[in-house]
């Protein structure tokens, strides 16, 4: 867990690196004021908004305890032994195993698992992905990837501005027009690449702290092998108002044909069994 989070501080040191490399060079001015502000506000209402956008993303309704007795047990033990509020929990009616939790904060948090899951996964497995969801919220990622996705976005608005507004290829106070298209193409791409590498982290980081919570890390490893045979057989079309919610998911809710490692958000799944496995002290 300390090994994640130095290396989620590490890669958002590297994209404010980026920033302020990219606003030297372009001089500084008001566009990289403007590509600034435009960013926070962006990710900001994201930021506020993100528990009503996924929800509504994937249809989620609230669920009572007499309806899943069982879940709001498990939620409440879980959260009982974090010593923490219990979140509001809905159901989404997708058939696909997979589940999600959103929320600023714990006081304001919300856990979704869908139909799917409930039907696949043991009460020891499910027991297992609500701690990782738990994790998430206890952990502020929702925060983090908040920053990560506000600093992705300067960089990209940034490059953009150097295309437009860089000045000539003549112009020594500017990048020029050849180093302003190689910042338009590579500084979006390397913005991309490390705000997935940071997902990528946070998500080791909420199975270990997932499986901390539970004591039970071969739980989890078994219910994500579940979750991905399912994602496999039912995945989820790549529409727009899927693709904002899915990292939030605990796995990758799409068939990721011809998506490159780099630019996923989530860690494979031999890889975070096999980070579980050490964890229980299991040997192959």
């Amino acid at each position: 867990m300390h090994n994640n989070g130095l290396r989620t501080a590490a890669l958002l040191g590297v994209m404010s690196a980026l920033i302020l490399t990219v606003g030297a060079w372009l001089g500084g001015g008001r566009g990289v004021q403007l590509a600034v502000l435009i960013a926070l506000l962006i990710n900001g209402v994201s930021y506020f908004f993100s528990d009503r956008i996924a929800l509504s993303a994937m249809r989620a309704r609230p669920v009572s305890e007499v309806e899943q007795p069982a879940l709001y047990r498990i939620v409440r033990e879980l959260s009982t032994d974090a010593r923490q509020p219990m979140p509001r929990l809905y159901i989404s009616p997708t058939m696909q195993p997979n589940a999600f939790a959103t929320g600023r904060n714990p006081r304001r948090a919300s856990i979704c698992v869908t139909y799917g899951v409930l039907q696949a996964l043991s009460e020891r497995e499910l027991r297992g992905v609500v701690a990782h969801e738990l994790s998430h919220v206890y952990n502020r990622d929702i925060l983090i990837s908040s920053i990560a996705a506000a600093l992705a976005t300067i960089i990209t608005y940034c490059s953009y501005i150097a295309v437009f507004f860089g000045g000539s290829a003549d112009d020594d106070d500017g990048p020029g027009y050849i180093g302003a298209l190689l910042m338009m193409i590579l500084g979006p791409v390397a913005a991309g690449m490390i705000q997935m590498a940071i997902s990528r982290s946070r998500e080791f980081q909420a199975d270990e702290s997932g499986a901390m919570l539970t004591g039970d890390p071969l739980g989890l490893a078994s219910a994500l092998r579940k979750i991905e045979l399912g994602t496999r057989r039912l995945p989820l079309p790549e529409e727009s108002r899927l693709t904002s919610a899915s990292h939030l998911m605990i796995a990758n809710p799409f068939r990721g044909a011809g998506v490159g490692r780099l630019f996923s958000t989530h860690p494979s799944t031999a890889a975070r069994v096999a980070r579980l496995e050490r964890m229980a002290g299991y040997r192959r």
